[in-house]
Order: C-alpha cells, then sequence, then structure tokens
C-alpha cells in the first residue's frame, strides 16, 4: 500500500475519534514545534577519498496535540530539507525498523538539496481501569542511565548524538498499570517493518527505600532479552547500573548479528562540585562489538549496529559527561568516548547559549584521535588500528527555535 492510501486509512480509523463534538463545552488543541539548523564542516577520515565535507540539516515540525471525549491524541509532521557538499555526501536518514507503515516521502535524494517530509507521531490515548494506554506511532524509552542506556532497546539514542530532544516515534501498543508510590507494571508490542522485527516487552519498575528497581523482558525483533537495572544514590554520588542480555539473531551469517548470545551493560556515576560543575561517567560493556579492531568492519554490517541497538564497534568504553553553567545563558559541555581496547577517543567540548525564552545556540568540534587504519596492500581496502582513528574531526553549530 502506498504511503498516501496508509496515512487516508489511518485517519478514516482515528477521525470519529478526534472529530469534535458540539456538544462538548471544552476541546483543549495545542500547536507546537520547532525550527532546527544543525550546520556540520567534517575532515576526511584518514584513508577517504574526499578531502572534506559539509552539510546542513534543517528540519521544521509541526505538533498537534489534543483532548477530546476521553481521549487524548498527538500528531506529528517533520520535513528535513539536507543540503550536502559533495552532493550526496551524508544520506538522508533510513527509515526505522520499529515502523510498520512507511509514513514518509522523499524527493531528490541523490542530489545536493535533498528532501524528506515524514509523520512521526499519530496516536491517541486514554485511561481504563486505572491503567493507561497508547496506540499508534509514539516516543518509547525505558532506562535510566542518561549517556547510553542499556535498557533503552526500542530506539534509543546514539552516545555522540548532538540532537536528543525529541525521541523518534515507534509503532505500538502500549499499556501501563501504576501501583504504589511510583510502581509501573507494563506491556509494550512494537511493530516493526516485517513480521522478524516486531518486539513484545514486559516492564516493570518500582521505588523501594529510595532505591529503583528496573526490568524489563521479552523479545526484540526476534531476540530473546531479558534486562535489569539499579539506579540509587550514595550520599552526593548518584549510581546506575543496568544489563541486558541477548540471543543473538542468526549470528555469524551474513546480515545477522555477531555473536550467538551477548550482552551489554553499564553502570554510570552522577556527581555536582560545590563550585557547580556536573560530572557523568559511565563504563560501558557492548557485547553486540568485535573484540580486535580488525574485526570492526563486520560489527559495522552486524544485525545489532544496523538496528540502532548498538553504535559502537568495540566492547569496552569509558564515557564522560562533563557540564558547567557559568552563566544562566551560557553552559560549557562535554563528551568523550574512550574505547578501552584500542586507546582511541571521540572528544567534544561544546558551548551551548541561550538566546532567549526559546531560542539556542550550540557550537561544538569533535575530535577523533587514534591510530590510523594500514592497507597491507594498494589494491586492497585498509585495515582498521582503532576505531576513532578510522574518523575525521568535524564540527559545526546547531540553532534551536521551539514554539
Amino acid at each position: 500500500m502506498r504511503t498516501g492510501g496508509v496515512l487516508c486509512l489511518l485517519w478514516a480509523i482515528l477521525l470519529p475519534v478526534l472529530a469534535p463534538d458540539p456538544a462538548q463545552a471544552r476541546q483543549e488543541v495545542k500547536l507546537g514545534g520547532y525550527l532546527k539548523s544543525l550546520d556540520l564542516y567534517l575532515e576526511a577520515p584518514p584513508s577517504g577519498p574526499i578531502g572534506y565535507g559539509a552539510a546542513s540539516s534543517n528540519r521544521l515540525r509541526l505538533d498537534l496535540t489534543g483532548d477530546v471525549r476521553g481521549l487524548d491524541y498527538e500528531v506529528s509532521v517533520e520535513d528535513q530539507l539536507l543540503f550536502t557538499d559533495p552532493a550526496g555526501y551524508l544520506p538522508l536518514p533510513e527509515g526505522s525498523v520499529n515502523r510498520l507503515v512507511d509514513l514518509a516521502r522523499a524527493w531528490n535524494e541523490s542530489g545536493r538539496f535533498a528532501d524528506r517530509l515524514e509523520v512521526d507521531r499519530l496516536n491517541v490515548g486514554g485511561s481504563v481501569a486505572g491503567s493507561e494506554w497508547r496506540a499508534g506511532r509514539q516516543a518509547i524509552g525505558f532506562g535510566r542511565i542518561a549517556l547510553f542506556s542499556p535498557l533503552d532497546i526500542i530506539a534509543p539514542f546514539a552516545p555522540d548524538a548532538i540532537d536528543t530532544d525529541v525521541r523518534p516515534g515507534v509503532d505500538a501498543l502500549r499499556l501501563v498499570r501504576y501501583f504504589g508510590l511510583g510502581g509501573q507494571l507494563g506491556g509494550t508490542v512494537v511493530l516493526g517493518d516485517g513480521p522478524r522485527r516486531n518486539s513484545y516487552l514486559a516492564t516493570f519498575s518500582e521505588n523501594r527505600a529510595g532505591l529503583d528497581l528496573l526490568a524489563i523482558g521479552g523479545t526484540l525483533r526476534d531476540r530473546p532479552v531479558l534486562g535489569v537495572g539499579l539506579a540509587g544514590s550514595l550520599g552526593p554520588l548518584g549510581l546506575k547500573g543496568e544489563i541486558a542480555g541477548y540471543r543473538g539473531n542468526d549470528a555469524g551469517r551474513p546480515g545477522g548479528d555477531l555473536h550467538r548470545h551477548f550482552a551489554i551493560g553499564a553502570v554510570e556515576a552522577w556527581y555536582r562540585f560545590a563550585a557547580g560543575p556536573i560530572l557523568l561517567a559511565e563504563y560501558l560493556y557492548n557485547g553486540a562489538g568485535a573484540a580486535e579492531p580488525a574485526a570492526y568492519p563486520a560489527a559495522y554490517a552486524s544485525a545489532a549496529f544496523r538496528e540502532g541497538l548498538s553504535f559502537l564497534a568495540g566492547r569496552h568504553y569509558l564515557l564522560l559527561g562533563p557540564s558547567w553553567e557559568v552563566h544562566p545563558l551560557v553552559t560549557l559541555n562535554g563528551l568523550v568516548i574512550w574505547n578501552l581496547e584500542d586507546d582511541s577517543a571521540l572528544l567534544r567540548p561544546r558551548v551551548e547559549l541561550s538566546l532567549s525564552d526559546n531560542t539556542a545556540l550550540e557550537l561544538f568540534w569533535t575530535f577523533s584521535r587514534g591510530p590510523a587504519p594500514r592497507a597491507p596492500l594498494p589494491i586492497l581496502p585498509p585495515v582498521p588500528r582503532s576505531e576513532f582513528g578510522s574518523f575525521g574531526d568535524s564540527g559545526g553549530l546547531f540553532l534551536k527555535y521551539f514554539f
């Protein structure tokens, strides 16, 4: 079914629910959104054929939310205009594996100017018998760790992502029942772009004596998964720990996972210094990755990487996220991702300027450090000797306006 036909069908189903009731005295409708411009300069990787690259990603988003007849609904449409130099240097984002219905349309994908229009939210929800439910394209996130959460398994952000304000929507049905003081018991079904891409998950959380207990289990895109997490504090030190174990899909085969069984786990500490700076530090074990740099290309080609379950090629990492509000209008941030096995690192200092109540500007530069790839013979592709040594530096600015 074409995109337009599917969209019309969805609206035909939802309109009887969302249509205004003349007898209803009050109906709440809110319109919002944002305009963002992310402008990048990218230096060539050590073995790259192109000397440099530049890109400008410009997004316009409209959000409509409302409440009618005891139900609330959400509709969001986003358009991305992408400029690249050279043409096609960076592609438009691919469709999500967590979406059953294709509600996107792209134009001039390989050109210097490319455009993509998509429906990112289209859902309706309500409450019944003390439980909350939501059906349709929606944002779903799990886990408590800030830098990279092993329990955030549906549509997580990459640890080096720049734009993390809005989580991408997935096609799902979710039911959550609340109990006690902050306790939750939930069930989630996420419909993917094929039968093997569906996910069926049960989640649990509860707070006991100031300690948050988290659990998740089920199948993630045909992988059995079981995960647990803890979050609490030790005096002024915040501590969190999470781990999720998987049975791999088509392990060792082209397009499958790299390992038959693997786990992704992390421990994160949070501390605020007396002078004001905040430091986040995380040790991350990425069991979906490779043990040797020569196997990094296989990790990049694996199902876990292509589906966005893993974003890193190695196994052992230290992540640091310092921040300091030096002025109410100026915040200094940083990111360090250090591959502990091959001794390569990504370092990103960033300055965030508040231009008004709803406008912000970020300036950043990303340094990639580590041994560069080496070609055994001129006719053979280069062999990686480190993860971040295979990439060039980059930097730019990120302007955000919310309305």
